[in-house]
């Protein structure tokens, strides 16, 4: 069954027997010289026995739908294909409607922020090879009708249906205005922190269209440069909440498409509706609310009818409540729910009255994806850390609660993509000595089927560098057995001493050591041990997959805990024999921005080294669904705000500090580094910065990242 042994082998022999040729470079990272192949994104079919992937050839500016069939892998039609005859364009996504009778093809597709996009689509009739442009205009998620006779979409603000037999449109909403009033789509807060874009949804009959209205009037703006290439720059102006402040008034309201009635549905004045999802039952559909402190979340059941609310269940901790997509409503309404009510992330199932019928999983460990339910089996299936929290594997368990299955062999990170009818998935699996494997399983009893691609070509050419194996353990750091890895020079000789550079994220509920394949920042760490850096990063107190109590001990002070772990850390790893003392850094971006820049100010007698890029600086500069969940608001916590901000801690400043941020981050605002630099400046403390113009969060595009890399690896040459 283990299809990935002789790749482990491989790996080690090349590794023990050939010499290393050559260290890795900035050119190539950034080249794309050490990218892995991966399967193209494929869409399991109704009847779960086949599946769809979108084939492109960009520079040729065609595109196809290809049909595959699971068991043989083999290609067994074409279902639709660009062709300039039949006026069908290239396109770059693709939506079946849910009977798959027609598909909703994306052009000309642009980004808003870090989901949104605008774009030119097309619904192609799969049965007659009809096609029809739904607007003119660029719209936002266009959705189709179960039956597919329907689409719905947002076009400014504004929520329409069009029919596509007689090409009528129906313009649902009327007062739809920039910065103003959203109707159908999320406001920028919503999308960044509750991560979706489409706020409307059609029932299963096709009758009524559940949508969020989202009145951000009271909302403050902000405004942020653009430099461009012209004469003058131009500033752009988007509602954003900070901690603090006013969100928008966010209502649901329900349309029947046969009266053409709209109604408000009064769900007793929520804060937030982070999700609506129809029930089984076409009349009935589920509405999640949080307060503002995300501390109780209630699950309610809406009657399409009469607008009756019904609360089915309600969840609430001493911290906060995680908002999920596990919500999964079975046969009769009995429904699957994920909580962390005893503990750790598990799953649970309860009656359609809401009343708990039993937990299906539980143990000291998480649960850290849920795949779905086979109704024919009667069976779930998940992800969990149930080998170890830097593990993954696949589990199915009854709906009894008993029977539980593991589906995945080999010790790393295992994640499953099924089939439609859960006869099939296909795993991805990676390893730390690994490169992504993909195998097709049966979802039984997860035998392998076949194996579809692996890396072994990028294995054979990383055996020409110079690469050191990542090394796994615990550090006892303030009472904890926190998880790290550390990178140490091929040529280590423990007689010597090495620079140690940190890296870390640490925000709540993130990981960073895990038994899984390298990224970008993995292959710079190489190149930076072959040049005699020693690396280590360390899970603190409020990262994930360690239960509840240790994720949320950092409420309400953000960057202390966290902090005090990083700089103990460092300490610690500081008294080995092979480490030089005198030379310490860390580096981190977004959250790991912030964690750098607090331990070089407060852990100023163990860093002399630290890179914060895309920081955020005070809490009080950033939205409020992310900062209030974990701070509540500024208001009532200012100590908590103020106490582990780096602006109130520059005059500490003793090491070498750099500092990088894109003008053009819509997420973490320039702001904040142009706060830290005058609070730099004003405690007459020496430091160097860089900003990207016109660059996002990302701080990528053309040769961006090669000289943002650059530019970082001179400053550690140069100071550590």
């Amino acid at each position: 069954m283990n299809l990935r042994a002789p790749l482990f082998a491989i790996f080690f022999l090349t590794l023990s027997v050939l010499p290393a040729q050559k260290q890795i470079t900035l050119e190539e990272i950034w080249g794309g010289a050490f990218s892995t192949e991966g399967l193209q994104v494929l869409r399991s079919m109704n009847d779960g026995q086949y599946y769809t992937v979108l084939e492109m050839d960009r520079g040729a500016r065609r595109s196809s739908i290809v049909k595959y069939e699971y068991r043989t892998q083999q290609p067994v039609g074409t279902l639709v294909a660009t062709d300039a005859g039949k006026g069908i364009p290239f396109f770059t996504s693709y939506a079946f409607s849910a009977d798959e009778s027609r598909v909703i093809l994306a052009t000309d597709v642009t980004p808003v922020y870090r989901r949104s996009r605008l774009g030119v689509y097309y619904v192609y009739d799969l049965g007659s090879g009809e096609l029809v442009q739904i607007a003119s205009e660029a719209i936002q998620e266009p959705t189709l009708s179960p039956d597919g006779s329907q689409v719905a979409y947002v076009f400014q603000n504004n929520l329409y249906v069009k029919n596509l037999a007689s090409g009528a449109v129906s313009q649902i909403t009327q007062d739809g205005q920039a910065n103003a009033i959203i109707n159908g789509v999320t406001d920028w807060v919503y999308e960044e922190e509750f991560a979706f874009v489409r706020a409307f949804a059609w029932n299963a009959t096709g009758t009524r269209i559940a949508f969020l209205r989202f009145d951000e009037r009271e909302v403050p703006e902000f405004s942020m440069d653009v430099y461009g290439s012209g004469l003058y720059p131009f500033p752009y102006v988007f509602k954003y909440p900070k901690a603090g402040e006013a969100n928008a008034s966010v209502s649901l309201h329900m349309h029947d498409l046969q009266a053409g009635t709209t109604r408000p549905v009064d769900l007793g004045n929520p804060y937030y509706i982070p999700r609506i999802q129809w029930m089984q039952d076409a009349n009935h559909l589920s509405v999640q609310t949080l307060n503002r402190h995300q501390n109780r979340l209630q699950l309610l059941q809406v009657d399409a009818g009469s607008l009756e609310t019904t609360l089915l269940l309600e969840e609430t901790d001493a911290a906060y409540v995680d908002v999920t997509d596990n919500l999964t409503f079975l046969p009769g309404d009995r429904f699957i729910w994920t909580s962390e009510k005893d503990g750790y992330n598990h799953i649970y199932l309860h009656a359609a009255d809401g009343s708990l019928e039993r937990q299906l999983t539980s143990g000291p460990w998480e649960v850290t994806a849920y795949y779905g339910f086979d109704a024919k089996r009667k069976r779930i299936y998940y992800q969990s850390a149930e080998q170890g929290s830097t593990l993954r594997d696949v589990y199915s368990v009854g709906v009894s609660g008993k029977g539980k299955r593991r589906l995945t062999e080999g010790a790393g990170t295992h994640r499953a993509a099924f089939s439609t009818d859960f006869s099939y998935f296909i795993d991805t699996y990676s390893s730390v000595d690994t490169p992504p494997v993909y195998t097709l399983h049966r979802a039984s009893d997860g035998k392998a089927v076949k194996e579809l691609k692996n890396n072994q070509a990028l294995l054979d050419k990383l055996a020409g560098y110079q690469i050191s194996p990542k090394e796994f353990s615990t550090l006892r750091v303030n009472g904890n057995d926190l998880n790290m890895y550390m990178i140490k020079p091929a040529d280590f000789d423990p007689a010597k001493e090495y620079p140690l550079l940190m890296f870390q994220y640490s925000g709540p509920g993130s990981q960073q050591v895990a038994n899984s394949w390298f990224g970008s920042n993995d292959y710079w760490h190489q190149m930076l041990a072959s040049e005699g850096y020693i690396i280590a990063c360390v899970d603190g107190r409020g990262t994930g997959l360690k239960g509840r109590d240790f994720k949320k001990v950092t409420q309400l002070e953000l960057g202390k805990y966290e902090v005090e772990d990083q700089i103990e850390a460092a300490r610690i790893l500081s008294e080995r024999p092979y480490i030089d003392a005198s030379r310490t850094g860390i580096w981190g971006w977004s959250y790991g921005g912030f964690m750098s820049s607090n331990c070089i100010l407060k852990g100023n007698e163990v860093f002399e080294v630290a890179i914060a890029v895309a920081p955020v600086t005070s809490w009080r500069f950033y939205d409020t669904i992310y900062t209030e969940r974990y701070m509540h608001t500024p208001q009532e916590n200012p100590e908590g705000y103020d106490q582990n901000s780096p602006l109130f801690f520059a005059d500490q400043l003793k090491g070498s500090y750099l500092l990088v941020h894109g003008s053009a981050d819509d997420n973490v605002h320039v702001q904040n580094t142009m706060r830290m630099v005058e609070a730099l400046v004003q405690a007459n403390r020496p430091f160097e910065w860089a900003i990207y113009p016109d660059k996002n969060h990302g701080i990528y595009g053309g040769n961006t990242r090669l000289h943002l890399y650059n530019k970082m690896t001179d400053f550690i040459r140069k100071n550590l």
